[in-house]
């Protein structure tokens, strides 16, 4: 086999046409190092900023500088003609069937899902960087570079609730809701971390020179324990906001991951994974409880924006500069040699079964919960002319 062949993570479109005469049996195979299943979508026409998993995990949300929405699984719907500048993040709310957009124009946009049509508009101080819907669907928050401020309104009517100004001493560069709808946190060029409690109206909590660099990003586990800051140093940090070890260990590093700025993170439903893009266009999947990187994702051809996983944990999303969307089947990436070694060296070992159909061996994790019986290959029964579509409508 070619070395090209034994490379986990080569794509589909990039095999040269004396490749694509070989029996498409052999790229699916255990051989070393055999490929992961990815699907390339092309939907914006500038860089893309936000991608989301969303309704149950049967559709993507993105948003892009083209100043457009979609809601993809094959384009199902584009929002146009909301925003004049580049679009810096969406969110859903799926209780109202709405997506929240925030933009460089200095304005928070509602949409209505079913109609496509803007509900409401509200105008910010200074350019938004980013913005959150909290878990109940109550509220929105938004970060502006006026002011260093963070915004609070409602998300029913567009109402500005609260505004923080001087939140931080520079650009506040994200905001993330905690699933509990309690707190916000934010992070900042200025390395600090703060949360911002929804009760009280205050600050609760303020982390300073979490980083070396810029603070890119931030994301919470689904019990609002843990948060994970992903910064420019090339670092992501884990934080126990509810107990405040922190305070006297510091946070848990997650460092070698990546060869370039991390520009996002997302944590699995269960937090046992975390996921990181970073401007080295790849993306890193991480294991959580061993604070160490398992998988390598190579194929965005510019910085990567935004990533998120799946609740059962089978796919990440990923946005790029490049103008696509690359949804990527880690469903059994433990099969692959280069991730059994390194949890073997972590003491992690996966449970090695064989396959009922074509008797090849495959992995699975020790906290896997699925009785499979059948490799990943045989179960996606797809070509590598044609891999495995976004998860079913």
């Amino acid at each position: 086999m070619s070395e090209a062949l034994l490379d986990p993570l080569t794509l589909d479109e990039e095999i040269n046409e004396e490749k694509k005469q070989t029996d498409a049996r052999s790229l699916w195979e255990h051989e070393p190092l055999a490929q992961l299943p990815v699907k390339v979508l092309r939907g914006h026409a500038d860089s893309i900023t936000s991608c989301h998993f969303c309704f149950h995990d049967t559709r993507l949300l993105t948003g892009s500088h083209d100043k457009t929405d979609v809601e993809t699984g094959g384009q199902l719907m584009v929002l146009t003609g909301g925003h004049s500048g580049a679009i810096t993040a969406c969110c859903l709310i799926p209780e109202m069937n709405r997506v929240i957009t925030s933009s460089w124009d200095k304005t928070i946009n509602a949409w209505d899902l079913e109609t496509g049509k803007i509900l409401w508009t509200v105008k910010q101080g200074g350019l938004l960087m980013s913005c959150s819907v909290s878990g109940d669907g109550k509220y929105v928050a938004s970060a502006s570079d006026m002011e260093n401020a963070l915004y609070v309104n409602c998300a029913a009517t567009g109402q500005r609730l609260h505004y923080v100004p001087g939140h931080h001493t520079s650009t506040v560069m994200s905001c993330r809701f905690d699933a509990q709808s309690q707190h916000v946190a934010s992070v900042s060029a200025d390395r600090s971390i703060k949360l911002w409690d929804v009760c009280s109206h205050k600050t609760t909590l303020s982390i300073n020179s979490a980083h070396t660099n810029v603070i890119s990003s931030c994301c919470f586990t689904q019990n609002g324990r843990y948060l994970c800051t992903a910064s420019w140093d090339r670092t992501l940090q884990l934080w126990d906001v509810q107990t405040g070890s922190f305070r006297t260990r510091g946070g848990e590093q997650l460092s070698k991951g990546h060869d370039g700025s991390i520009s996002s993170c997302a944590f699995s439903s269960d937090a046992s994974f975390l996921v990181s893009g970073a401007y080295d266009r790849t993306v890193a999947l991480w294991d959580v409880k061993g604070l160490y990187r398992t998988l390598v994702l190579k194929g965005h051809l510019d910085w990567v924006t935004d990533v998120d996983i799946s609740a059962d944990k089978n796919w990440v999303v990923s946005s790029s500069k490049d103008c696509t969307v690359r949804l990527w089947n880690i469903e059994q990436h433990e099969s692959i040699p280069a991730v059994r070694e390194s949890r073997k060296a972590h003491g992690h070992k996966p449970h090695i079964l064989q396959c009922e159909e074509c008797g090849k061996a495959f992995s699975l994790s020790r906290s896997e919960t699925l009785n499979f019986t059948k490799c990943v290959f045989c179960r996606l029964k797809t070509p590598h002319s044609s891999l495995p579509a976004p998860p079913p409508l």
